[in-house]
């Protein structure tokens, strides 16, 4: 078979398990490529949760845990509610929510696994403050979790993969010669910087936003989301790397950005009273 062919084929497969696939992440319908089991996905997190959680040492501030789980339990709580009383299809439905706190002073950070597993490292604490920071923190971590985000990267992932051998076939093997020429992965340092980046950066502020949706849900101040950011930026010291170098947006745009979606928020998705 020719390379034309070849190509011809592969491409008409490809469309044909890709485009099945195309959804919209929560609330703002973003358009999204799934090609990537979720449920596949969200048992090897549990799987590597399990493994964090014998490996990293936990916090013995019961304190602290018990109002991380509180502000999960109302998070929890109010996104169901609020897809349940807009009648759309709830993305929590299958969590097996879990929260968990480490103890690392010099780690400045919190996740938020696929299908709910959240850890959150004591050294966030000198940045959230107070309990709107840290719910402000839990709500854009968790909505990457409702958005679905892991399950688009790794579906991007492949995809990019497939059409990088596509390319190389069809070129006869000009990527891979310039990755051997530069004797570095030139061709994934590009695509990372080209593509992956900006695409991340797209979700990071997705979950800005969704973020600020669900701790406002949940009854939290989310005037204390920028104050946030103000803080890592002091404590970073002016350290950020170039945006465009980076998978998350500069602590300056974040932001910008939040100030002028804060009151929108504020009106369209107030405190839900839950019964």
């Amino acid at each position: 078979m020719n390379r034309r062919k070849f190509l011809t084929y592969l491409g008409c497969g490809c469309c044909g398990f890709v485009l099945p696939s195309c959804t919209t992440a929560p609330i703002t319908e973003r358009k999204q490529l799934k090609i990537v089991s979720e449920a596949n996905l969200n048992a090897q997190a549990a799987r590597i949760y399990e493994k964090i959680k014998e490996k990293e040492k936990m916090s013995d501030d019961t304190k602290t845990l018990n109002e991380i789980k509180e502000i999960g339990k109302r998070m929890e709580d109010s996104i169901s509610e609020y897809f349940d009383r807009e009648n759309l299809d709830d993305p929590t439905k299958n969590f097996n929510w879990e929260y968990i706190l480490i103890d690392k002073k010099k780690v400045r950070n919190a996740w938020c696994m696929p299908g709910g597993k959240i850890a959150v490292y004591t050294g966030i604490l000198d940045v959230t403050k107070n309990t709107d920071g840290l719910a402000a923190v839990m709500g854009h971590e968790i909505a990457h979790a409702v958005a679905k985000h892991s399950v688009e990267r790794a579906s991007r992932g492949t995809l990019l993969k497939l059409g990088t051998s596509i390319i190389d076939i069809a070129s006869g093997g000009i990527l891979s010669d310039i990755n051997r020429t530069t004797r570095q992965n030139t061709v994934g340092l590009l695509t990372q910087l080209g593509i992956l980046n900006p695409f991340n950066r797209k979700q990071e502020s997705e979950a800005d936003f969704l973020g600020m949706i669900f701790s406002s849900l949940s009854g939290y101040d989310i005037r204390e989301t920028t104050k946030i950011w103000e803080r890592m930026k002091k404590l970073n010291k002016g350290k950020e790397p170039p945006e465009f170098m980076s998978t998350h947006p500069s602590s300056d745009n974040r932001i910008i950005s939040l100030n002028e979606k804060m009151y929108e928020v504020m009106l369209a998705y107030p405190p839900i009273k839950l019964s």
